[in-house]
């Protein structure tokens, strides 16, 4: 049964998903006119970048987003930033807990960052949900997304849901990183978390085949409450959900 949640919370991850683009460099300038721009949009949630734990090669700030980096940025009042962070590299030599020491040197108290979102294959949750823990305990508010979910089986997507309850972070995402899915296979995904988590439910979507737009709404119409989207669409491979066009549909 549909049930629609009133309010979304919407995350627009343009200088995070569209830095494959560019190596995630982006001017100074040009991020500041777009956090007013994300300001004025009434845009809750803006993930300013990656945080990597390694530099190979040329990237721009919006790759590592340190704490100093979003310091020298005009901010507006009242949006919030948030970072990613891939579970990849918590699988290193140095361990997972030391990795988070050195991503994360401050408290969220101290740092203008105040949602970290974690990116995990299924492969790697056990050391992603030692993640959220850690984070919570620092005080961030804690998202947990899990990738490739059109490649995921019915019970492993039950798994997460399960593990995810134990830990549990604000929110759970699942993430068409392929873009293939269709409506149905958002709300079936959806009915799978639901057997297990209890808490609030976001949604990443990709548009290989035109689809991204429609499976965001059909999930918000199944009530997640988390919606991801970009600005243009501008986002690795075919893009994203276009944040302007989803602002629209939503305001009907």
């Amino acid at each position: 049964m549909k049930s629609k949640i009133n309010k979304p919370i919407l995350i627009d991850c343009t200088l995070r998903d569209g830095g494959y683009y560019n190596n995630w460099d982006f001017s100074d300038s040009l991020i500041n006119d777009y956090l007013m721009a994300m300001k004025l949009a009434k845009i809750d949630i803006v993930e300013i970048g990656f945080r990597f734990l390694n530099n190979d090669g040329f990237k721009g700030p919006c790759a590592f987003s340190s704490d100093d980096f979003i310091r020298s940025l005009k901010i507006p009042d009242n949006l919030t930033l948030g970072v990613m962070v891939n579970a990849s590299d918590l699988y290193t030599d140095i361990g997972w807990k030391n990795a988070l020491e050195k991503l994360f040197p401050e408290k969220a108290s101290t740092t203008p960052v105040k949602l970290v979102r974690i990116a995990c294959h299924f492969y790697e949750i056990q050391n992603a949900f030692f993640a959220v823990k850690w984070l919570k305990k620092r005080g961030y508010r804690v998202g947990l997304n899990l990738m490739q979910i059109a490649e995921r089986k019915k019970d492993e997507v039950i798994k997460f849901s399960e593990l995810a309850q134990k830990s549990k972070p604000e929110v759970i995402y699942f993430a068409d990183s392929m873009g293939s899915m269709k409506p149905k296979d958002v709300s079936n995904t959806i009915n799978l978390l639901k057997k297990n988590w209890k808490g609030n439910i976001g949604i990443h979507t990709h548009d290989n085949i035109g689809l991204a737009l429609s499976n965001t709404l059909e999930a918000f119409n199944n009530g997640v409450n988390w919606l991801d989207a970009t600005v243009t669409g501008m986002g690795r491979g075919p893009g994203n959900a276009k944040m302007e066009e989803l602002i629209i549909e939503l305001d009907k």
